[in-house]
């Protein structure tokens, strides 16, 4: 229900700004939306961590970028992160860019990935999603990843393109 609500917003956003008298609404290319939509109820606790590297490899997470959250079942209450920049189901991360082009992933270390035991425990990976200021996308969804019968496999997906939904977000099949 919160992403319909989300998309008829997001749908009718350029509606009104044709009929209002102030400038047009435009993409501002150095603000970027993170979305890690709902999964199950444990999945949605496991927190996964924002990692941001320049062109050279150089981790500019705390240096090129400024962030806010707010969970999109109360999206009027804007959040500051106090250490960390982390994503939980439900979360939408608000990133303010410096212009250049970096690459963008996420991971889970195998101490904050309770409730999911495991023996062998490994770090949780993302994909590396690359991203320029000057051919700006203005969001990007995070999803776990499981394998053909469903389960979890350890892994998140960043992709330019939502996620099929059911009565949660369908994980990514590897």
């Amino acid at each position: 229900m919160k992403i319909y609500v989300l998309a008829l917003f997001l749908f009718f956003l350029p509606i009104i700004a044709i009929f209002s008298d102030s400038e047009p609404i435009h993409h501002n290319p150095w603000e970027l939306i993170i979305y890690r939509p709902e999964n199950s109820k444990s999945m949605n606790e496991v927190r996964c961590y924002l990692k941001i590297e320049d062109e050279n490899g150089k981790d500019v997470t705390y240096t090129a970028v400024k962030a806010t959250y707010e969970w999109v079942s109360i999206p009027d209450v804007v959040n500051y992160y106090k250490k960390t920049y982390w994503l939980a189901g439900g979360v939408a991360m608000h990133l303010n860019i410096k212009p250049g082009k970096y690459k963008f992933s996420v991971y889970t270390p195998p101490e904050k990935q309770y409730p999911y035991p495991s023996k062998n425990r490994n770090q949780w990976e993302s994909n590396i999603f690359e991203y320029d200021t000057n051919n700006p996308t203005k969001v990007i969804f995070v999803r776990p990843t499981a394998n053909d019968n469903g389960f979890y496999t350890g892994g998140w997906y960043i992709d330019y393109k939502a996620p099929p939904y059911y009565k949660f977000t369908k994980p990514l099949m590897q």
